[in-house]
């Protein structure tokens, strides 16, 4: 049975927020969460290539992280446990919403995904214990072109619903998007 994808535009058009259909019953629910043909009916046509599971007790911060140009990586992410508040910052050169970020929150019981496309940096907070948070990829890893904006760069501002209590050193330390390399170039659309 089809189960059309629902892709609405967040304030920053490229970023999307995805819903697709589910089929409940006594039994309990079934959703096809990935389907190429209804994904690109839905203006979304992404190839994926990996898939990320990770599990965050409450307070943790991941992010925010992106793949320079060369390996850049589009994410669609989705809570599968738990709940997280999930952010994609534009850093794109020349984008009209470059430094700009929106946020969704994401839970196991509203079944949202957010599409993160290549060129923005991304991360989420756990809002909850044992958080599993499940993202498709565009590209496969590639440590050498990893990077990371500081998820608390007052320029950006984002609003997180409370302060994070579990931060890696590594993105404590990220640089601030003013001193942060990066190499997307907005494309217009």
């Amino acid at each position: 049975m089809p189960m059309p994808v629902k892709a609405t535009k967040t304030e920053i058009p490229d970023v999307l927020v995805v819903e697709c259909g589910v089929v409940r019953d006594d039994r309990g629910f079934f959703s096809e969460t990935h389907s190429v043909p209804m994904f690109e009916a839905a203006g979304i046509h992404e190839t994926f290539v990996q898939d990320n599971l990770s599990g965050s007790r409450r307070g943790t911060i991941r992010g925010l992280h992106y793949q320079l140009a060369s390996k850049g990586m589009g994410k669609l992410v989705r809570a599968v446990r738990g709940s997280i508040f999930d952010v994609a910052v534009d850093v794109r050169r020349g984008s009209p919403w470059f430094g700009k970020w929106t946020g969704r929150t994401l839970t196991a019981e509203n079944g949202l995904a957010l599409w993160v496309p290549v060129g923005f940096a991304h991360g989420f907070l756990a809002l909850e214990d044992d958080t599993l948070v499940t993202y498709k990829c565009t590209s496969t890893h590639a440590p050498e072109a990893e990077r990371a904006v500081r998820y608390s760069d007052p320029e950006l501002a984002i609003t997180w619903p409370f302060t994070p209590s579990l931060v890696s050193p590594k993105d404590a330390a990220a640089p601030l998007l003013s001193a942060a390399e990066y190499d997307f170039v907005y494309g217009g659309g």
